[in-house]
């Protein structure tokens, strides 16, 4: 069967007629009858009984219409596709992110989309505090934290990496102090407390909720120290600088890890709270050049580029427990 063959079934069925459906293919009434009783020879089948008054479909007929709709679809699906296709996106494109990830991560990544779509212009605003992205007319945020359960149907939300939150120190710092034995120690021990993401007002940046990985259950532990700041890399600089133990993303540190200037403390312990998250305004069609943008991003982040390699990780070593 062709798909005018298809179309034919469908326009004879909706009209309840041949007339009516040589009037919504534009051909003259001959012109159906004749393709209509040519299909029914060739499959071998009657599509329609014929009454004075109307066709009504057989179950043959009803079993082509129930086929002929979803191959429709899919032949308008694709058109569609490839006309996008053929037109080079263009448009603007309005981006929030978190300021160190948007800086170290997504900044880089989005010049490397623009390079393989020119036609864009692309907008990056770096801020700790999630926008009313519809509100303030974004297309989306790349953002380290789940979004809002407060009206959840409002937000689409796409998982771009995994990422996780890891103790480190400087060699320094845990040559003065040695490394704590557990999780309770660290309430001991100077650590340095990042105090971002400053919306969630009820949140408790000093106490410290991580995940055991050998026995599957959350350790809390309050910590404290005498320095602390909103910004995630001072404190990783005081870290360095052999200050205390910190509390990182990996993507922020492992560049560190792996060159052996700060070591990991208690591996077994992680915050996994930190995956990295597309969050855009629901909306009925997304347009061409946010789902290309997400796709590229998705791509871009998908193996974590951020994780040292196998042999770095083995010549780093750890500070275990």
């Amino acid at each position: 069967m062709e798909r005018g063959d298809l179309e034919l079934v469908l326009s004879v069925r909706n009209t309840g007629s041949l007339a009516g459906a040589a009037q919504a293919l534009d051909v003259v009434p001959s012109a159906i009858t004749k393709r209509l009783a040519a299909l029914e020879q060739r499959l071998g089948h009657r599509l329609f009984e014929r009454t004075t008054r109307r066709l009504n479909l057989t179950a043959e007929g009803e079993a082509v219409c129930m086929h002929a709709e979803r191959l429709l679809a899919g032949f308008a699906a694709l058109e569609a596709e490839l006309s996008e296709r053929q037109n080079e996106p263009r448009g603007a494109l309005r981006i929030a992110a978190t300021f160190g990830f948007g800086r170290r991560w997504v900044g880089p990544a989005l010049a490397r989309f623009r390079e393989r779509y020119p036609a864009l212009q692309v907008e990056l605003r770096l801020t700790e505090r999630l926008p009313d992205l519809g509100a303030e007319g974004y297309d989306g945020a790349v953002w380290l934290w789940s979004a809002p359960q407060r009206h959840a149907g409002d937000w689409v939300a796409r998982r771009l990496a995994r990422n996780q939150r890891v103790l480190a120190a400087s060699p320094a710092y845990l040559q003065q102090r040695g490394a704590p034995a557990d999780a309770a120690a660290l309430a001991n021990h100077d650590c340095l407390v990042v105090q971002e993401n400053e919306s969630a007002a009820a949140r408790r940046f000093d106490v410290w909720t991580l995940n055991d990985a050998q026995t599957r259950q959350p350790v809390r532990v309050q910590v404290s120290g005498p320095l602390c700041s909103n910004s995630g890399e001072l404190v990783r600089d005081w870290c360095l600088a052999g200050q205390g133990i910190v509390l990182r993303s990996l993507w922020d540190i492992a560049p560190q890890l792996a060159s052996g200037e700060l070591i990991q403390v208690l591996p077994r312990l992680s915050m996994p709270d930190a995956d990295i998250q597309w969050l855009a305004p629901w909306q009925p069609k997304t347009p061409r050049r946010v789902r290309l943008l997400v796709d590229f991003l998705a791509e871009q982040f998908r193996h974590e580029p951020w994780q040292p390699m196998p042999e770095a990780r083995r010549r780093r070593g750890s500070v275990k427990a």
